[in-house]
């Protein structure tokens, strides 16, 4: 067991996996030498050498490409985009192979790689270096979508994701990266996919968040105990496939939501957790569930970011409005 930030925990699940699991590499622009932007990859390509730990050039399709086909062979590569923000080029690989390729092959070829990716704002990153394209992603058929929200469940899930069948997308919030430490057992242990985590119990209100937003939310969550208002909070964890079962039972139980997301408000994932509870949950609903979502403008630059992001007062003036409903 180890006090580790989020980037430790990631960087302590891919030496395990590349100790344990001769298929697994990773690639990516600067990982070897300088290990990665944010130093996920420190030191892993000295302890397991260039040819498991890749320098690659500066070409995301590429790298997207050449992981496709690693995969459909049997390896299981891990790729790091140096920023969600250049994730687009990598895109037609995705979505057109990696995403299609059990279904296009019956099942006789599978597609187990990693794309793992810093997510989101919040480091005052210039453009292009704090996008949350998570629905984007969610909305492509094949492709699992994990973000997690601690060191722990960075380490459990990634290790998870590795040793999945099929692609998935792991975005990791940057602002997370060094915010604080949590005791990690290196221990090999995997955390479920595709499963929601109550991380606070409550009775009065579910507050729905995911990746550095579930910070924002569980901050909300303890000022409003201090005015009487007992909220609920699920770490989404896995947005696709999504466990609805955990958020319905949640709702049905609080009878009120608040879905809190850092990406732009039109079309965000947050609006597909609404329809859903809108769908099997509305009868156990007291008043309408309510989203606080970043704007529909481009990530604004450093002096205006935290203007943009969801605050603890915006969660908390969205809850205490629900509460009023009737």
């Amino acid at each position: 067991m180890a006090e580790l930030t989020l980037v430790e925990a990631v960087n302590r699940a891919l030496a395990h996996a590349l100790e344990h699991d001769h298929a697994v590499l990773l690639l990516g622009e600067d990982i070897g030498v300088n290990g990665g932007v944010f130093r996920a990859t420190l030191g892993l390509q000295q302890r397991f050498g260039s040819a498991r730990v890749i320098d690659t050039p500066l070409a995301e399709a590429a790298i997207a490409g050449v992981a496709v086909g690693m995969a459909a062979m049997g390896l299981k590569p891990v790729m790091e985009i140096q920023f969600s923000g250049f994730i687009y080029p990598a895109m037609d690989q995705l979505i057109n192979h990696a995403s299609r390729l059990r279904n296009r092959t019956r099942g006789r070829l599978t597609c187990p790689m990693v794309l793992r990716a810093p997510n989101g704002a919040g480091i005052h990153a210039p453009e292009h270096h704090s996008e949350s394209p998570e629905a984007m992603l969610a909305h492509t058929p094949g492709l699992r979508v994990v973000i997690p929200s601690s060191p722990a469940r960075a380490y459990g899930l990634l290790l998870a994701a590795i040793r999945d069948p099929d692609p998935v997308v792991f975005l990791e919030p940057t602002r997370l990266y060094r915010l604080f430490k949590q005791e990690v057992i290196d221990d090999s242990e995997p955390l479920p996919l595709d499963t929601c985590f109550v991380s606070r119990e409550g009775r009065d209100v579910t507050l729905v968040a995911w990746g550095g937003m579930l910070h924002e939310a569980l901050a909300a969550a303890e000022s409003l105990a201090s005015e009487g208002v007992d909220c609920e909070v699920v770490d989404v964890a896995t947005l696709k496939p999504l466990d609805a079962e955990t958020i319905l039972r949640s709702v049905e139980k609080t009878g009120r939501c608040v879905i809190v997301q850092e990406a732009a408000r039109t079309a965000g994932f947050g609006a597909e957790i609404a329809a859903i509870i809108a769908e099997r949950g509305l009868y156990f609903l007291q008043a309408p569930v309510r989203r606080v979502t970043g704007y529909d403008v481009v990530m604004p630059l450093a002096r205006l970011e935290g203007q943009y992001l969801p605050s603890v007062a915006r969660i908390a003036d969205a809850v205490r409005k629900t509460m009023e409903a009737e």
